[in-house]
């Protein structure tokens, strides 16, 4: 019994010289591991940093376009509906969310709180899933985009006055950028009030020097306006470009991918240093 007593006490011996043994080289490795773990969180911190001011710097662009569009453009949206005068505020909008989600992007990165950088993440997912409904419901109705321009645009012009009110202020300005008149060519005035006192309004000339008698004849007419219509123009523009707009949605999309890929990445590395410093 004695010997068997004394072969056990050998054995807890050894189990716990082996245990001290994996203890102290779990120590010595430890300080290694937090030697590899540091530079890449570095590496994350400075990637992460750029990418937020890059992303901050993307949301005062799109809040100046927001600008832009409402100043410049606010005629063109008018004639969509009712709600297109709101695009441009959505775009301003949506500009000083990203600004500031970018600050806290940056101020999250520098902090280097792991909750912080998570709800970063979180918050580019939820924008890059609004934006993807927006796409989807964009590409999907465009057609009735088309359509609803189109009808409005048609309503204007019957009930174009003079002097303007906005409507008619913005088909004359449309008339005028885009060197077109009338809906499908200019004989779509024909069927307008304005046309029967006044005949074709001043927008549609070619020249300065058109007169009212030229412009109530729609034979003369026909060779001092411009005959292609505006509907077609617009249509054309927008198709044109929407193979950029495109393009740029999708790099937009992409490039939010790489920031919650890289939060969530610094966000893990910082963990699992804390954990090994434990």
């Amino acid at each position: 019994q004695r010997r068997r007593s004394a072969d056990s006490g050998i054995v807890r011996i050894k189990g716990c010289e082996q245990r001290l043994c994996i203890y102290l080289a779990g120590a010595m490795a430890s300080p290694s591991r937090r030697l590899q773990t540091k530079p890449v969180i570095t590496c994350l911190k400075s990637v992460l940093l750029i990418y937020s001011f890059v992303f901050w710097f993307t949301g005062v662009i799109l809040l100046g376009v927001g600008v832009w569009g409402k100043v410049s453009l606010e005629d063109y949206f008018s004639l969509l509906n009712e709600q297109g005068t709101k695009v441009p505020f959505v775009l301003i909008g949506t500009g000083i969310v990203i600004i500031l989600l970018g600050t806290f992007g940056c101020f999250a990165t520098c902090r280097g709180s792991t909750w912080m950088l998570k709800l970063y993440a979180m918050f580019l997912t939820i924008i890059f899933l609004v934006e993807l409904v927006a796409a989807i419901v964009g590409f999907v109705f465009r057609h009735e985009i088309k359509s609803s321009f189109k009808k409005s645009y048609k309503k204007a012009q019957d009930d174009y006055k003079n002097p303007p009110d906005s409507s008619s202020q913005a088909v004359d300005t449309i008339q005028k950028r885009l060197h077109c008149c009338g809906v499908n060519n200019f004989t779509d005035w024909a069927s307008s009030g304005y046309f029967a006192k006044n005949g074709l309004p001043l927008s549609c000339c070619k020249l300065v020097n058109c007169t009212k008698d030229e412009l109530k004849n729609m034979t003369i007419a026909q060779g001092k306006v411009f005959n292609q219509g505006c509907f077609a123009i617009v249509t054309s523009v927008m198709e044109s470009n929407m193979g950029i707009v495109a393009g740029i949605s999708f790099g937009i999309a992409c490039f939010q991918l790489i920031g919650i890929f890289l939060a969530c990445c610094l966000s893990r590395s910082i963990t699992n240093n804390q954990y090994e410093m434990v």
